[in-house]
């Protein structure tokens, strides 16, 4: 089993870089090699990435979420993927998040690449291509409910996703920009 920890400050509010983080979709527009995330429901994630060259898939269970502290997984079938996003105010308009995941490197190319620091130069590229993106953009929608030990408990009255919101021109993201 191996784990990369890493952190970032961003420039926005606290519920600004939690909200977009629970945009699960969104994840391929900053995540390199992440190809699709579907969100099942408000727990379950399929994934479909590309690792050490070949595409994967994998389920993935939301175990903890809290509004603007914490969310939590596991993976529940395919790639071993387990980790926690913690977001911490350090200020009215800046945020630290630091990102811990635990996974399994398969295969001789992917020891290798674990070995080589390559998933722990990946996650922080993904944490600094998110920085931007959320510091340009609007939220593209939110999550607000909680989630404990698997178990979703609700989400505060009418903030559930942007996309209900007509004027909010729907759940789609923006287009990364181009450097």
């Amino acid at each position: 089993m191996a784990t990369v920890e890493k952190s970032i400050e961003v420039n926005v509010p606290v519920r600004k870089a939690y909200d977009q983080w629970t945009q699960f979709e969104s994840f391929p527009q900053f995540m390199e090699g992440v190809k699709e995330v579907r969100q099942q429901d408000d727990t379950h994630l399929h994934w479909r990435a590309e690792i050490g060259g070949k595409e994967v898939e994998w389920d993935a269970e939301i175990t903890e979420q809290e509004p603007d502290k914490i969310v939590a997984w596991r993976s529940t079938s395919g790639r071993q993927n387990d980790g926690m996003v913690h977001f911490e105010p350090m200020g009215p308009s800046q945020t630290r998040i630091d990102l811990s995941i635990e996974y399994d490197p398969e295969g001789l190319v992917e020891t290798i690449g674990d070995k080589l620091g390559f998933t722990a130069h990946r996650t922080e590229g993904d944490l600094q291509r998110f920085k931007q993106f959320i510091q340009q953009h609007a939220p593209t929608g939110a999550y607000r409910g909680e989630v404990h030990e698997g178990r979703e408990t609700g989400a505060e009255m009418g903030d559930t996703t942007m996309a209900d919101d007509p004027t909010k021109g729907g759940n789609q993201p923006p287009p990364m920009p181009t450097p």
